[in-house]
């Protein structure tokens, strides 16, 4: 094998495999060097994919090409749509998948993707020419060059495994070592690092469980594929359960809190405020009597499960005496305990919007490392470094997704423009664009990039054309045909919703919130495409809404393209209020859009900003307004 690559990408969890995919895709030789070639795609905490705004990330991952959707659609044992019951931009497709299929569905989709090649090692330092990259060094004395190198170690930097205060275990993940000579040369080299914490719950045979007290939850029946390219065929279905802590459990761990490597002293980290340990719940929501937990099958043959909602730090032996105090796991059998894991991360503002260092050239990070939390997180970022990656050695055009692009945007800009205080997580909440941002249109808004790029299969092309050109034509049909009074009547009235005088064109009738296309489409006697409805559905309802959105996310590209000279002292900008100043001189921003968007920078800063920037530069113009 020649040791000379376009790309290397260390590491092959979620955002390593996107990384390698989409670099390759995009037409680099690319190396994913990993130190265990059998964990590959590797589920390290829950077996689930998706959920709020992460199934909607899944699916932008694959109109680009990724893998994630399909590998969940190849491995998925339960499925449900979230949030059906709000509008449609917090719908959530979320999987729960079998641990091993879903391992094994990665690496087989890897094999079939050309440009691409595998090799097992511990990289122990990047080889650098000046303040760029020029390849790898691993432990076993190989060296391996390539232009760009995307580092994605998730919880690997000096990663320590807790089980309260005695059992702090140098790991990256449980039984594989952590990384500890790459670290020390980010810090010979000036990087900013800083510790974060997250944690596992403990496994527990679902044999000893008595079911009959719990509560079932069983997936949405019905076809849903993450992948908009490919249709595997699913498994059987099935259940999870709910069930409740209680005051027993709560007493318990606080008379071992003591015991806790959280609360004893022994983890200086901070964890992720949205995936808090039942130490953490208990303590800071004291006057909650009870606390949800879901017992989520780990695959089809295996009878462990996950049980969702108990991350913890504590030891053991603690760990089985509350799990003997929740309802139905009175007699349960503990299969694996659940630890905190605490590890490097690189503060990531100092990272440009492509996922590359400031500081080394070439350099590209993804995943963990960042301060993010969440699978669909790391193969989000493994995408855009990925891109980009394979772009600086190619030479050719970046990528940089704006905020109402996708969900993508939205996170990779939080991250280099406002940075993590804790681990970061995506929600609808975080994007000014969540009803642009559907989980049903990923393909209409990132196919065409994905088609111009280059990353799609002739196939691939075609099926993106045919699903717009099928959504385009329900569009107009629904737009050039009417529904007469009788053929709406019994319709209608199942909806609670006034009869027609005179005939009425589909589309003005399936603007009423109370009636679905699909049954207007099947009064008049059409025939549609399950899909392309859903998706016309929600652009008629919503149109109003939607154009509102579009209008101000154009004005966000105003912003965008008014560029910002770069090593400005910000500092020395007076009309601008202090705290702006020093942060505009920290993060310095490439573009107005990325300065408005700094914690601190207020519409007032901003406007000064222009009229000094324009006065330096371009005396005898006006400045511009943004408002």
């Amino acid at each position: 094998m020649s040791n000379k690559f376009d790309v290397i990408v260390i590491g092959g969890g979620h955002a390593g495999v996107e990384a390698a995919t989409l670099a390759a895709r995009r037409g680099a030789k690319t190396l994913l060097l990993t130190q265990n070639l059998e964990t590959i795609g590797q589920m390290s905490c829950n077996p689930a994919i998706g959920g709020i705004a992460k199934g909607t990330v899944v699916r932008e991952v694959d109109a680009l090409g990724g893998i994630m959707g399909r590998a969940t659609d190849l491995a998925r044992v339960q499925f449900r749509m979230l949030n059906r019951s709000k509008g449609p931009a917090v719908w959530s497709p979320r999987a729960q998948c079998d641990r091993g299929l879903y391992r094994r569905a990665v690496r087989g989709l890897l094999e079939r993707q050309s440009n691409l090649t595998f090799a097992q090692g511990t990289v122990s330092r990047l080889l650098l020419s000046g303040k760029c990259i020029d390849g790898v060094a691993t432990m076993d004395g190989r060296t391996f060059r390539a232009v760009s190198v995307v580092l994605t170690a998730g919880t690997f930097l000096r990663g320590r495994i807790h089980m309260g205060l005695d059992a702090a275990i140098p790991a990256g993940r449980a039984g594989e070592a952590p990384s500890t000579e790459l670290p020390q040369q980010f810090q010979e080299l000036g990087f900013e690092m800083a510790r974060f914490k997250t944690g596992t719950p403990p496994r527990i045979d679902g044999r000893s469980i008595d079911l009959t007290t719990l509560q079932r939850q069983d997936g949405d029946s019905g076809g849903y594929w993450f992948s908009f390219f490919e249709r595997a065929e699913h498994s059987p279905q099935l259940p999870c359960y709910l069930t409740r802590t209680g005051s027993e459990l709560q007493e318990i761990v606080l008379r071992h809190l003591e015991k806790s490597a959280l609360y004893g002293g022994a983890i200086s980290g901070r964890g992720p405020r949205y995936c808090p340990s039942i130490e953490d719940k208990i303590l800071k929501f004291p006057d909650a009597k009870e606390h949800q937990i879901f017992l989520e099958p780990e695959g089809l043959d295996t009878s462990e499960m996950y049980v969702n909602g108990l991350s913890t730090s504590l030891p053991p032996d603690v760990q089985l005496e509350f799990l003997h105090a929740v309802m139905g796991l009175e007699s349960a059998v503990m299969t694996r305990p659940g630890y905190a894991i605490e590890y490097d991360y690189f503060p990531p503002t100092q990272l440009e919007p492509t996922l590359e260092s400031r500081r080394l050239r070439g350099l590209f990070l993804a995943g963990q490392v960042n301060g993010t939390t969440g699978y669909e997180e790391a193969a989000g970022q493994g995408v855009v470094a990925g891109l980009n990656a394979a772009a600086r050695s190619l030479s050719i055009e970046p990528v940089v997704l704006r905020r109402n692009e996708g969900f993508l945007g939205v996170l990779v800009d939080d991250l280099v423009t406002r940075g993590v205080d804790e681990p970061y997580r995506l929600f609808t909440s975080r994007s000014e664009y969540r009803l642009l941002l559907r989980q049903d249109n990923a393909l209409r808004r990132l196919g065409p990039l994905a088609q111009k790029l280059g990353l799609l299969t002739a196939g691939e092309q075609e099926i993106m054309e045919s699903r717009l050109r099928t959504e385009d034509a329900l569009l107009d049909l629904a737009q050039d045909t009417h529904i007469s009074p009788s053929e709406a009547y019994d319709l209608l009235e199942s909806c609670e919703s006034s009869q027609l005088n005179a005939a009425l064109r589909v589309s003005d009738l399936a603007r009423r919130p109370e009636v679905p296309l699909g049954s207007i489409l099947l009064a008049a006697g059409i025939k549609s495409d399950d899909e392309a409805t859903a998706w016309a559905d929600i652009e008629f309802k919503y149109g109003g809404y939607l154009l509102k959105e579009r209008l101000s996310a154009e004005r966000l590209g105003e912003m965008e393209q008014f560029p910002l000279p770069q090593n400005v002292d910000y500092r020395s900008l007076g009309s601008l209020a202090y705290e702006a100043r020093e942060r505009l001189q920290r993060l310095q921003p490439r573009t107005l859009g990325q300065a408005s968007r700094i914690p601190g920078v207020s519409p007032s800063d901003l406007q000064n900003l222009l009229m000094e920037l324009t006065r330096r530069r371009l005396p005898e113009e006006q400045p511009a307004s943004f408002t």
